[in-house]
């Protein structure tokens, strides 16, 4: 017997829902404008039956090929190897960005004085499940983006100062990946200093390139 839908997990009925609607995207079978309009339906509903009913008239339901591309899209982008032992950034009076497909290594640490650092893992590539960032913020406002599948542990201590960590942990994905899920550990100083930790792309971003991913390859 199934359980009634008004007391299954709302969150897990809405990410049913999204799968389906991609489902549905990536073989044709909605327009993008309409998957677009019910995406955003889908991540503000919280009515069971309301997030059920956006998927009610479309014709195919998730498959194993559908969960095993989702499995690889939301792994962490995780290539087993070596990597630098420490990489340095110092900026004084500056600003610089440390960005792009880079292989990230096992220690960051970076200086920051009057200036304005950025450090980018969106499309970074980890080759350790444990990377430090040792920081040290003094009169400056510092940016950290992460991608949605790692974990973030901010250890900071702040003096007349913040540090806002708006990351999830591990995603958003309720699927499970044998992919190392890599966490980012942040040491040191912020003094009357700002560092902003968040993701570069939004959920709904993210959802739309899985989308268009899955498209493409099954046209």
């Amino acid at each position: 017997m199934s359980v009634n839908l008004a007391d299954r997990p709302i969150e897990t009925v809405r990410s049913e829902v999204i799968d389906q609607l991609i489902m549905n995207y990536s073989h044709g079978e909605i327009s993008y404008e309409a998957f677009d309009r019910r995406l955003d339906q889908a991540m503000e509903l919280a009515n069971h039956q309301a997030l059920v009913e956006l998927t009610s008239d479309l014709p195919l339901a998730v498959d194993k090929a559908f969960v095993e591309s989702k499995k690889q899209d939301l792994a962490p982008n995780f290539v087993a190897g070596e990597a630098e032992e420490v990489d340095t950034m110092i900026n004084i009076f500056s600003s610089s960005n440390r960005g792009g497909a880079f292989r990230v290594a096992n220690e960051i640490r970076y200086f920051s004085l009057f200036s304005s650092t950025e450090i980018d893992f969106t499309d970074a590539v980890f080759s350790q499940q444990e990377v430090r960032i040792k920081m040290f913020s003094l009169f400056s406002s510092d940016t950290i983006y992460v991608p949605e599948n790692i974990n973030v542990a901010a250890k900071a201590f702040c003096i007349f100062a913040s540090i806002d960590n708006s990351a999830p942990n591990n995603g958003v994905s309720q699927v499970r990946s044998t992919t190392p899920t890599p966490t980012i550990i942040i040491e040191g100083f912020s003094i009357f200093s700002s560092v902003n930790i968040d993701l570069k792309r939004s959920m709904k971003e993210k959802f739309i390139k899985m989308a268009d991913s899955f498209k493409k390859m099954f046209s």
